[in-house]
C-alpha cells in the first residue's frame, strides 16, 4: 500500500513551493501526496510596501495570529503517514501565517504525525525552527527530519537582491544583482531528499532519517551565523514590545516607531556591518567551543526550551 503524505506549506512568493515540489519529484509516483497551503483570511501584499513590510514585524516577533483560512476537510480527516511541512523566516521567527496556522483549529492534522520542515530562507533560520520545534510538540507532532536551503549568496549581496525582490518584484538576475534567494541550483538539487525521505517512510526507520539528510547535505551551518541570530534576536523582541505599545498594525500612533526601527536597522545594516562583523569574528574566537556545540544541536531535531 502506498503511503500517504501530506505537504502543507505557507509560500509568499512561490519559491518555498517550487522547493517542496523539487523535493518530491522522484516520490510523486511511488506515494499519495497531497498538497495543502496556509492562506490568510487576509493575504500580506507582496511586493511588499517598505512601510507595511516593517510595520509586519511587531506581531511577527510577539507571534500573534491573524485569522487563516480552515484547511479541506477531506486534508483534516486523512490519515497521513507524514506531513512535509514547509514554512519561512520572517525577523527570525516563523511568518505570521505560520504561526497563527498552529494557533488555528486545523493544527489538528498535525496530532501523531510525522513531520519533517522544510525552510526556505535568506540566510537566518535558527529561531524561526526553535518555535516551530516548539509548536509541533505543543501539536502532539513528532520531528524527524529537517532541511534548510538558503540564499548562498554573502550577506550584502544576498540582502540587496532581497530588497530589490521583496520592494519591487524583481527576481531575476540583473546587471549588478544575482536573481534573488535560494539559487535554482540548489532548488533542482532539493530532489535528491526525496528517496531518503520516501525510503525511510517504507522501512518505518524515521529515526534515523535526520541523519540521513544531513549526510545529503539538508543543512549547512557555520558559527559566525549563530552568534548573529543570538544577537539579532534580542534586537527584534526589545523592538516588538516598544513599538506594540503605541498600538496595533496599522495604528498612525506606532509609525515613528516603526520608521526608527526601519532606518536603525538598515543603518546597522549598511553602516555598521564591517564594525559588527569584526566584533562577531572576535566573539566567535571566544566563543567557539559552545558555538561548536550550538551549531551541532541546530542541526539536530531535539527541542530545548530558550536555546537561542
Amino acid at each position: 500500500m502506498r503511503p500517504n503524505i501530506l505537504v502543507l506549506y505557507y509560500s509568499q512568493t512561490g519559491q518555498l513551493r517550487q522547493i517542496l515540489d523539487s523535493i518530491i519529484q522522484d516520490i510523486k509516483g511511488e506515494a499519495e501526496i497531497d498538497y495543502a497551503a496556509i492562506e490568510p483570511l487576509k493575504p500580506f501584499p507582496f511586493p511588499w510596501n517598505a512601510y507595511n513590510f516593517f510595520d509586519a514585524m511587531p506581531e511577527t516577533v510577539a507571534r500573534i495570529p491573524i485569522e487563516v483560512k480552515p484547511l479541506p476537510q477531506e486534508i483534516v480527516n486523512k490519515n497521513y503517514d507524514l506531513i512535509i511541512f514547509g514554512f519561512q523566516p520572517w525577523f527570525l521567527n516563523p511568518s505570521q501565517p505560520t504561526t497563527s496556522f498552529f494557533k488555528s483549529p486545523s493544527a489538528i492534522v498535525l496530532k501523531n504525525k510525522a513531520v519533517v520542515t522544510v525552510i526556505g530562507a535568506r540566510n537566518m533560520w535558527l529561531h524561526a525552527q526553535e518555535k516551530v520545534k516548539e509548536d509541533l510538540q505543543n501539536a502532539g507532532a513528532k520531528l524527524v527530519g529537517n532541511i534548510a536551503l538558503v540564499d548562498t549568496n554573502t550577506n550584502l549581496v544576498s540582502l540587496l537582491s532581497f530588497i530589490r525582490f521583496a520592494f519591487n518584484g524583481v527576481k531575476e538576475r540583473t546587471r549588478f544583482l544575482p536573481a534573488a534567494g535560494v539559487q535554482e541550483a540548489d532548488i533542482k538539487h532539493a530532489r535528491r531528499f526525496g528517496k531518503p525521505i520516501y525510503e525511510h517512510l517504507i522501512d518505518k526507520n524515521l529515526e534515523s532519517l535526520q541523519k540521513d539528510l544531513l549526510d545529503q547535505g539538508a543543512i549547512q551551518l557555520n558559527t559566525g551565523l549563530v552568534l548573529l541570530e543570538q544577537r539579532g534576536i534580542k534586537n527584534f523582541r526589545y523592538w516588538s514590545k516598544y513599538i506594540r505599545e503605541k498600538g496595533g498594525p496599522g495604528d498612525p500612533n506606532r509609525k515613528g516607531r516603526v520608521k526608527q526601527f526601519k532606518n536603525l536597522l538598515l543603518t546597522a545594516i549598511f553602516v555598521l556591518s564591517p564594525i559588527s562583523s569584526l566584533s562577531a569574528f572576535i566573539k566567535t574566537q571566544l566563543k567557539k567551543r559552545s558555538l561548536q556545540k550550538d551549531v551541532v544541536y541546530f542541526k539536530e531535531l531535539e527541542y530545548q526550551p530558550g536555546r537561542i
